[in-house]
């Protein structure tokens, strides 16, 4: 039998970590209901709904379990009552919102607060509720949001799987065929790879539309034997379809490393369907925003001929092609040319970029000095 009726665990969780997902649980099992309150503030840079939907996604198992978000711009002072007062009126809030989605409204108060923070006692006080300390001198898990925020890819190991999902930095390498899109992509992988720690399971997530194709081409062959890829009909479903499997593929691979590379995504799909179909479609269509694209050059690159390809006269015209859909979307990208070696320093370039600006915490609401 639960000791609570109704617990609370109150944070910025910016970003949640090991340590709060132990306070958490410690709740889980000894109430009936564990409310988790969210409350940033506007000056965090991590959105409070991505920090609800990975905490809501790692506890979803656990029983009893809310998780909501709220803002909380008030100032932070734990010595002035008023102010107090009005941060206790937020989790007042909190609770009241999760009372009324379970039907209940009169269920909004709490008898226990879990916390391992300083402040966990006199909130509890100001609630009318038990203080439930979980490890308080940090001794299970000896790591804070702070330290997280200073030093990422040092504590990535502490993040759980949907927080690193959400913030590693996700790249996609596209390009016409035979310009070295899948080369590019393997190369950028490895050179993170190779810097270890954090960065030692970065992964490629692979291309699925040759995948695709040669699916559709066995099951041709097994209506008529003679079937080629010239004879192929292709239609939106198609697309539809590798751009589900390419979405799917790249939201299971994220979160190994700090930066996920995906050799095409759902977009490119779109891409590739204007191309055969004359038009993009809006069932294709996706609002899917990698943190960056490379669009690999076709000029000053031998076409080889692997019995796949359509031919090298496609090639400038899907570079184009690519180009105007990069821009007319408005993301992040770049042109990268040259030889191997160059275009992969290219793109080491742009991607430690894309995860310094990543990976830079502004900071949280602070107390003022004594």
């Amino acid at each position: 039998m639960s000791r609570f009726r109704h617990a609370l665990v109150l944070g910025k969780f910016y970003p949640p970590h090991a340590g709060h997902h132990h306070v958490i649980r410690t709740a889980a099992a000894g109430a009936e209901r564990t409310t988790v309150a969210v409350l940033g503030s506007s000056v965090e840079s991590i959105p409070i709904a991505d920090r609800v939907r990975w905490l809501a996604a790692e506890h979803a198992r656990d029983p009893g379990v809310a998780v909501l978000g709220d803002l909380d711009d008030h100032p932070m002072d734990y010595h002035d009552d008023a102010i107090w007062e009005l941060h206790v009126g937020v989790a007042r809030a909190v609770l009241a919102r999760r009372a009324i989605h379970d039907g209940d409204p009169a269920a909004a108060p709490v008898d226990a607060v879990y916390s391992s923070e300083e402040y966990g006692p006199e909130l509890a006080k100001r609630l009318d509720a038990t203080h439930v300390p979980v490890d308080p001198a940090r001794t299970v898990f000896p790591v804070s949001g702070t330290a997280v925020r200073a030093r990422p890819f040092a504590h990535w190991s502490v993040l759980a799987a949907p927080t690193r999902a959400g913030l590693a930095a996700r790249v996609v390498v596209v390009g016409a065929e035979s310009t070295g899109t899948t080369t590019l992509a393997n190369d950028l992988a490895a050179h993170y790879r190779r810097r270890g720690g954090a960065f030692a399971s970065t992964t490629v997530v692979p291309e699925y539309g040759r995948t695709h194709t040669g699916h559709k081409l066995a099951a041709a062959r097994a209506f008529d034997p003679s079937a080629s890829l010239e004879s192929l009909v292709w239609t939106v479903g198609d697309f539809v379809d590798v751009a589900a499997r390419q979405a799917a593929d790249e939201d299971a691979a994220a979160g190994a490393s700090p930066i996920l590379v995906c050799d095409n995504d759902s977009w490119a799909a779109t891409v590739w369907c204007e191309r055969y179909l004359g038009s993009s479609h809006p069932d294709v269509e996706t609002d899917r925003r990698p943190h960056l694209y490379l669009l690999t050059d076709h000029v000053g690159v031998p076409y080889e001929q692997d019995g796949w390809r359509d031919g090298e006269h496609v090639r400038g015209p899907m570079t184009a092609l690519f180009v105007r859909g990069l821009c007319e979307r408005g993301v992040p990208w770049a042109l990268v040319a040259g030889n191997r070696a160059h275009r992969l320093r290219q793109a080491v370039r742009l991607c430690d970029e894309v995860l310094r600006r990543r990976f830079t915490f502004t900071n949280p609401l602070q107390p003022p000095l004594p």
